[in-house]
């Protein structure tokens, strides 16, 4: 009997782009609800972007937009980068919606009426310059336990000590420097304590993994406090029915989106209806799970299962929690270059790469992992390339070119097919658990099984002799089968991979009951490359635009907080005429020229990022430039940068060099 699964994945913030650490858990869930629908259960996917909040009114004002304008923005560039690593959401909402703010004032009134909202005054930070309550990230002081300076307002980095933003010493709000005022202000609480033995027993019932629950314990024995759902004015939010300077908590209303993507999914005409995932009586026939990261499970295993029982909402069927992401052996790091955007991972690697490397660390449980560039490059390159991929080039040669691409009628190792086929049921748990590394360790021993009859029976050999034909198409159509079995296997995690599989081998859809279907005297076609090996050089590449993004980024930030420079700043600028005496392409980059310059007699090495506007770097010899010629060398991992080239436009290919005046000369100082 076929299951009926709602999935969401946690709501990335509209505060900036996707990055690998995002990807994780998006990843994650989408092998998931792959794997689900490989087994041909219903499987609903939906997430949005998570939009409100004091930082999203600062930024939109910082930009000079309406902060709808700005978040839809961001939420169409989200959608993209997904989709660039297939990550294939039903529906991608947000959550300042109008099904959103619909279902949000309902649970707060169901709650109001079940008598578990009350009001009581909270003392905070008051910005007295910029007018506003302070959030936590919005001040910093020196921590009341340890004395660490620097420290937010609501924990310590230094002791990991807790505590509320009013106790720091020496505060300063973030937005003016001003030190802030404590100011009483009243506010609306959900109480939570009401529901310690209700969430005793929820989160012991396996829909939270043991050790998240075990962690969840020493909360509940602390005893639980009542949650403050309300944010004061200005913030971009939904307003508390009732009030005029009141808003929701973004903690309140953001997961509520999960609920308002899959309406939005169900108004639009998505076949199914709201009350069959959320009423109270769906848990017997459907499912609802969330993928989360584990430093939001406080809000998911606690405050979320409460306000929906006590709104009358069904209740998760279960939480998958993973760990945090480091890049080699450390926190993801700007200057590094390890903070790595999803577009920008797009432009270097295949998406599928990074797919299959979490899939090879992702465990099921709350561990951490790296994302280690050596090991990621050797995972792939061994595993898909070396073995997997490495089936079907070895044997489709010989299928295509002795046997008109006509598999053979019968296996010929029956005891190796079914090991191949005994595995499903081992994998399949695997893969509901999440445990998707073990999953992998099981196909890459197959895949070693596979190489190892095809290395025992040496068709090549077999080829020299006519006599053995029948034979060397038994052993090659053995391997194709096989071949077709771990795509079978690996389509959660490498769709792209699957889809080219499935036309190399004519074979239609995979599904999971088709696994033990062999393909017998069946006709396959020509056989294409599947999958690239990695390159080294790529994976530097990537973090080297990386730390251009990120050096581009603090510029800007910086022109932002001062946009002037005095005199004395633009009097360092040394600006000559140049001559161009020799121009290249730059193997492995995409926007790079390398540029010659002779500045009357020295002569500078300059990498520019306009090859789009000039696709034949030999026209530029002999021109002369602008150059800033004091610029402190940069090095890349092309070589090393000179200089800078001036030049204006919009970009891409709407980028023009700028010209000196007629009767210039190299070295001559530019005014």
């Amino acid at each position: 009997m076929s299951r009926r699964l709602l999935v969401t994945t946690a709501l990335p913030y509209t505060n900036g782009p996707i990055h690998v650490g995002h990807l994780l858990e998006h990843v994650q869930s989408d092998i998931w609800v792959r794997y689900q629908r490989l087994r041909g259960n219903e499987c609903i996917y939906v997430c949005a972007d998570d939009t409100h909040g004091t930082g999203t009114m600062l930024k939109a004002e910082e930009e000079g937009v309406d902060p709808e304008v700005m978040i839809e923005g961001m939420r169409r560039e989200h959608v993209r980068d997904f989709r660039g690593f297939h990550i294939d959401y039903d529906n991608y909402h947000s959550t300042h919606s109008e099904e959103n703010r619909e279902l949000s004032e309902l649970i707060y009134q169901r709650l109001v009426d079940a008598g578990l909202i009350f009001t009581r005054d909270v003392e905070q930070l008051y910005d007295t310059e910029r007018n506003m309550f302070l959030a936590d990230r919005f001040v910093k002081g020196k921590c009341p336990r340890c004395g660490a300076e620097d420290q937010y307002g609501d924990n310590c980095d230094a002791c990991g000590a807790t505590y509320n933003a009013i106790e720091l010493k020496e505060p300063r709000s973030l937005l003016s420097g001003a030190e802030p005022a404590v100011r009483s202000s009243p506010h609306y609480f959900f109480d939570l304590p009401q529901y310690s033995d209700f969430l005793r027993r929820w989160t012991r019932s396996g829909a939270v993994q043991p050790e998240v629950a075990n962690k969840l314990a020493e909360w509940l024995d602390v005893g639980l406090r009542a949650w403050d759902i309300s944010r004061d004015a200005p913030y971009f939010g939904f307003l508390v029915p009732g009030t005029t300077d009141k808003y929701f908590y973004v903690w309140m209303d953001a997961p509520i989106g999960y609920m308002a993507s899959f309406k939005n999914l169900v108004d639009a005409g998505g076949g199914v209806r709201f009350d069959d995932f959320w009423s109270p009586d769906a848990a017997g026939d459907t499912e609802v799970h969330h993928f989360i990261g584990k430093d939001i499970v406080n809000f998911h295993a606690l405050f979320w299962p409460a306000v929906l029982d006590g709104s009358g909402f069904r209740t998760p069927t279960r939480l998958h929690t993973h760990g945090f992401l480091t890049v080699n052996g450390a926190k993801m790091s700007k200057s590094k270059g390890t903070l790595i955007n999803a577009e920008t991972c797009l432009e270097y690697i295949d998406p599928e790469c990074l797919r299959y490397y979490y899939a090879t660390k992702l465990n099921g449980t709350i561990d951490d992992f790296d994302l280690n560039f050596d090991d990621f490059a050797q995972r792939v390159n061994s595993d898909l390339v070396g073995k997997v991929v490495n089936i079907a080039s070895r044997c489709a040669g010989f299928i295509n070119k002795q046997f008109a691409g006509r598999l053979s009628a019968e296996l010929h190792d029956v005891p190796l097919w079914e090991r191949f086929i005994e595995a499903r049921d081992e994998l399949a748990e695997h893969f509901e658990n999440s445990a998707t590394s073990r999953g992998v360790r099981l196909i890459t021993e197959l895949a070693d099984l596979a190489n190892q009859y095809i290395a025992r029976h040496e068709p090549w050999k077999l080829a020299r002799v006519p006599e053995r034909h029948d034979e060397m198409q038994a052993i090659c159509s053995q391997g194709i089968n096989l071949f077709r079995v771990l795509a079978i296997y690996l389509q959660p995690i490498l769709p792209g991979m699957a889809e080219r599989s499935r036309d190399f081998l004519n074979a239609g859809p995979f599904t999971w009951d088709g696994i033990d279907k062999p393909l017998l005297g069946h006709e396959i076609g020509r056989f294409q490359p599947l999958f690239k090996r990695m390159e080294k050089k790529d994976l530097e590449a990537l973090v080297e635009a990386s730390k251009i993004e990120a050096d581009a980024d603090a510029g800007e930030a910086a022109s932002t907080e001062d946009d002037t420079i005095s005199i004395d700043d633009f009097a360092k600028v040394e600006l000559k005429v140049a001559s161009v005496v020799a121009a290249e392409h730059v193997e492995g980059a995409d926007k790079l020229l390398r540029l010659t310059v002779d500045l009357g007699g020295e002569r500078h090495q300059v990498f520019a990022g306009i090859k789009a506007a000039y696709p034949n770097p030999e026209d530029l010899v002999g021109r002369l430039v602008v150059v800033v010629a004091n610029l402190a060398p940069r090095k890349m991992r092309f070589g090393t940068s000179e200089g800078m080239v001036l030049a204006a436009g919009p970009g891409g290919a709407d980028i023009f060099l700028i010209s000196p005046d007629s009767g210039a000369e190299p070295g001559m100082n530019v005014r």
